[in-house]
C-alpha cells in the first residue's frame, strides 16, 4: 500500500494558504468567527425531516426518465476504464481521454511554472505592462497611480478571451484583478502608516483590465498589442452603475450619491463569466475587507470589520469608513457585466443576481433563449444561487441586439439552492462512501425574489437583493464547504462546483458533515456536479452527486467518478473550473494541502474514462492558479501573487518568477501550447 502524501503543517492558515495571502486577499475570513450563525436546517436534519427516500428516489428518477425522453442528462455512475490501445505518439503523448493524452507533471515545489513534456510556455503579460496610450514602462521603483491606471493591474484572476472581429489572429483578452498585496508592491512599505501614492497605485491597480492580444501563426504564443483602442483599465475609482430592482433604493444610497446608482470602483474582483452575448461577468468577492468601523448594525453578516482595515483606505477617502459611509459597503459584493469591446461604455452592477461574496457567475440558456446564471457564496457554510432572467436573448450583433441583451440581468428570479442526500443515517464524516457507492440526492430551488416582489417573509424585495445571505437564511439553503466558481457544461448541461474547502466542518457548534459535504475538517474540497430536472435550467428541482472528492488518492476519503485512484493526480482545493472543446472539465487549484505547489488539472466527465485526473501545470512558490482558458492549441491561466509567503517583502523575495534573480516579483497571465504546434492533449 502507498503512504499517504505529506500533510502541511497544521499551523498553515486555512486551505494552506500564507497568513500574507490570507491578510491581503481576504482580511483573515478564515480566522475570523464564521459570518453564517443561522439555525436554518443543515442537510442531515433535512434527510431526517419530511423528504423520505423513497419520494427522493422519484426526484432522481425523474431525471433518468428524462433521459430516455431526450430530456435531463442523468447522473448515472460509469463504468470502471480500461486502457486504450496505443496511438501514434507526439512527444510526450500519453493514453487519456481526448484533450488529456499529456504525460501527467508531478507534484512539486518548484519555483516556475512546470508543464508537460512536449509543452511550451510563455508569459503573455505582467503586472504593470502598459497598455493603454501614454502609459509608461513598468518601473517598480518609480511607480505611480498615474501609470498604474494605464498598465495592466495586479493579481489577475478571472480571464476570458473573446474573438475580434476583421482583425485576423487577434482576440481581446479580459482579466480581474482581484485585490494588492503592498508589503510586494513597495520598497519599505509599512502596513500602519501607507502614504498616500501607495494607497492611489493600489486602488488604480484594483479592477479589469481589457487588452487586445495577437495570435503567434506557428505556436499559441500570444502578444499584448499595446495602445490598441479597445484595450482599456477599469479602477477602484472608474464609474460603474448599478442597475436592476434594488439600484436606487435607500439601502444604495449614500451622501456623494444620493441617486443610488452611480459606484465608484469595483473590488476583489474574483472568477467571473462569459455571456453568449459577448459580454463578461466578474464576480465581487471580499469586499467586506476593505470597510473600517463596522458594527453588527451595518455589517448583516458580511464580515466587516469593527476596528481600522489592513490597507487603512479609510484615512484617505470616507466612503471606506462604514461610520461615516454606512451604505457604501452596500455598493460591493454584486456581479459586474462589462462590455470589453465598447471602451465607452459604463460597466453595471446587476442587484438582480443578488449580493454576496462571489466568486462567479456563469450563465447558460433555457430551450426559449434566457439566461440563466449561477453563482456562488465563498464563505464558509454560505450557499449556491441561481438566477432566471424573463427575457429573451437576440442573436446577432446589431446594436439593438446588444443594446436588449444589456438588459437581460436585471429581470428575473433570484434562486437559492437546497439540497438533500439519500443515504439517511450514513454520513459519519470520514468520507466513507453509502451503501448505494456514491454521495447523491436531489435538490430544489427556493424563490427569494422576483423584481420589486420579495418571496422571502419578513423582508422585503430590496432588503433580499441586498442582504441576500439573510434570506437564504431565512429559507433554510443549504450550508456548503465554501462554493467558488461554477461552470455549466456546453456539452451536457451539468453544473459543476467547486467547493474548495471547509476546516470548520463538525467542530464544536458547526454543521457536521452531511452528503455533500461528507468531511469534517475538509481540507481538500470537492467538486458537485449538477443535472437540473428535465435539463431545464429555469426549473425548481435537480439531481446532484459528488463527482470528485479531493486529496490524495491514496486516502480512503477521496473518490474520482469511480475511476481507479491509482491511475489519476493527486488534488487538493478546487477552485477555478472550465469546460476544453472536447468536454474535459479543467480545475485550477488554491491552497494545495498535499505539500505541492498548486496547479491546474484535466478530468473527464464523461464515457469510460471518467474520472481520469491528470495534472497538467504547477505554478511557482506561494502563487495560485487562476482563470484557466483552454482552447484547441493553447491553455491560459493566471498565475496570481507569486511569493506570496509570510517573511517576503520586496527586499525580501520568495520567489524569482517570472523574470529571475534580481527583478521584482510580478502575477502574470501565462499561455502554454505544444512545442510541435499541434493540439492541447490529443
Amino acid at each position: 500500500m502507498r503512504k499517504l502524501l505529506p500533510l502541511l503543517s497544521t499551523d498553515s492558515h486555512a486551505g494552506g494558504r500564507s497568513a500574507l495571502t490570507c491578510r491581503y486577499r481576504c482580511g483573515d475570513a478564515c480566522f475570523h468567527e464564521v459570518p453564517n450563525t443561522s439555525d436554518n436546517e443543515y442537510v442531515g436534519d433535512v434527510i431526517a425531516g419530511a423528504l423520505s427516500r423513497r419520494s427522493m428516489m422519484r426526484a432522481a428518477a425523474v431525471v433518468t426518465v428524462a433521459t430516455a425522453a431526450g430530456g435531463a442528462v442523468a447522473l448515472r455512475s460509469a463504468a470502471p476504464a480500461q486502457a486504450a490501445p496505443a496511438a501514434h505518439r507526439q512527444p510526450g503523448r500519453t493514453e487519456g481521454a481526448r484533450g488529456l493524452r499529456f504525460a501527467a507533471v508531478a507534484p512539486n515545489k518548484n519555483d516556475k511554472v512546470t508543464v508537460p513534456d512536449g509543452y511550451a510556455q510563455s508569459v503573455v503579460i505582467r503586472w504593470g505592462e502598459p497598455i493603454l496610450r501614454g502609459a509608461p514602462a513598468f518601473d517598480a521603483d518609480r511607480q505611480t497611480a498615474a501609470a498604474q491606471a494605464g498598465q495592466f493591474g495586479y493579481n489577475n484572476d478571472f480571464l476570458s478571451l473573446l474573438p475580434l472581429r476583421g482583425e485576423h489572429g487577434r482576440q481581446v483578452l479580459v482579466a480581474n484583478h482581484e485585490y494588492t498585496d503592498e508589503i510586494l508592491m513597495f520598497k519599505g512599505y509599512d502596513p500602519e502608516n501607507p502614504t498616500r501614492e501607495q494607497v492611489e497605485i493600489a486602488w488604480a491597480a484594483h479592477g479589469l483590465s481589457v487588452v487586445v492580444v495577437q495570435e503567434e501563426h506557428r505556436s499559441g504564443r500570444l502578444t499584448p498589442v499595446t495602445r490598441h483602442p479597445v484595450n482599456r483599465r477599469l479602477t477602484a475609482t472608474s464609474e460603474f452603475r448599478l442597475t436592476g430592482p434594488a439600484a436606487g433604493g435607500a439601502l444604495l444610497r449614500t451622501s456623494a450619491d444620493p441617486s443610488g446608482r452611480t459606484v465608484y470602483g469595483t473590488l476583489n474582483n474574483c472568477a467571473g463569466g462569459t455571456t453568449p452575448w459577448g459580454t463578461t461577468l466578474h464576480g465581487e468577492e471580499n469586499f467586506n475587507q476593505y470597510f473600517a468601523n463596522g458594527s453588527s448594525a451595518t455589517d448583516k453578516r458580511y464580515g466587516i470589520g469593527t476596528g481600522a482595515t489592513e490597507r487603512k483606505w479609510e484615512r484617505f477617502d470616507k466612503r471606506f469608513d462604514v461610520k461615516q459611509e454606512p451604505n457604501e459597503p452596500h455598493r460591493f459584493g454584486w456581479v459586474v457585466e462589462l462590455d470589453p469591446y465598447d471602451p465607452d461604455s459604463t460597466p453595471r452592477k446587476r442587484t438582480a443576481l443578488g449580493r454576496f461574496k462571489h466568486e462567479a457567475a456563469q450563465p447558460r440558456l433555457t430551450a426559449d433563449g434566457r439566461p440563466v446564471v449561477y453563482m456562488g457564496d465563498d464563505e464558509r457554510f454560505d450557499y449556491f444561487y441561481k438566477f432566471v432572467s424573463s427575457k429573451r436573448m437576440k442573436k446577432g450583433t446589431s446594436r439593438a441586439a446588444r443594446e436588449h441583451n444589456l438588459t437581460l440581468l436585471d429581470e428575473g428570479t433570484l434562486y437559492v439552492a437546497k439540497l438533500t442526500g439519500d443515504s439517511p443515517g450514513q454520513i459519519d464524516g470520514t468520507g466513507k462512501l453509502p451503501d448505494d457507492g456514491e454521495f447523491d440526492g436531489s435538490g430544489v430551488w427556493i424563490p427569494l425574489a422576483t423584481g420589486d416582489v420579495s418571496h422571502v417573509p419578513g423582508m422585503t424585495a430590496e432588503e433580499v437583493y441586498v442582504f441576500t445571505r439573510l434570506a437564504g437564511d431565512k429559507v433554510g439553503a443549504t450550508k456548503m464547504d465554501r462554493p467558488e466558481d461554477v461552470e455549466p457544461s456546453p456539452r451536457t448541461g451539468r453544473v459543476y462546483v467547486a467547493l474548495t474547502n471547509n476546516s470548520d466542518r463538525g467542530k464544536a457548534g458547526k454543521a457536521a458533515a452531511d452528503e455533500a459535504n461528507p468531511r469534517n475538517l475538509n481540507k481538500h474540497g470537492q467538486i458537485l456536479e449538477l443535472a437540473e430536472h428535465w435539463d431545464d435550467p429555469a426549473g425548481d428541482g435537480f439531481a446532484w452527486r459528488l463527482f470528485l472528492v479531493a486529496g490524495d488518492p491514496n486516502d480512503p476519503a477521496t473518490y474520482f467518478a469511480g475511476f481507479p485512484k491509482e491511475k489519476v493526480s493527486p488534488i487538493s482545493c478546487p477552485d477555478n473550473v472550465a469546460f476544453d472543446p472536447h468536454g474535459n472539465l479543467w480545475i485550477s487549484t488554491d491552497g494545495n494541502q498535499l505539500g505541492s505547489h498548486d496547479g491546474l488539472f484535466g478530468v473527464a466527465t464523461r464515457g469510460e474514462r471518467r474520472g481520469e485526473l491528470k495534472q497538467f501545470l504547477t505554478v511557482p512558490t506561494g502563487a495560485e492558479t487562476c482563470g484557466p482558458i483552454i482552447q484547441d492549441r493553447r491553455v491560459l491561466v493566471a498565475v496570481q501573487h507569486p511569493g506570496e509567503v509570510d517573511g517576503a517583502s520586496v527586499e525580501k523575495p520568495a520567489s524569482s518568477w517570472p523574470d529571475g534573480p534580481g527583478r521584482i516579483v510580478r502575477p502574470s497571465v501565462v499561455a502554454v501550447y505544444r512545442k510541435d504546434g499541434g493540439d492541447i492533449g490529443v
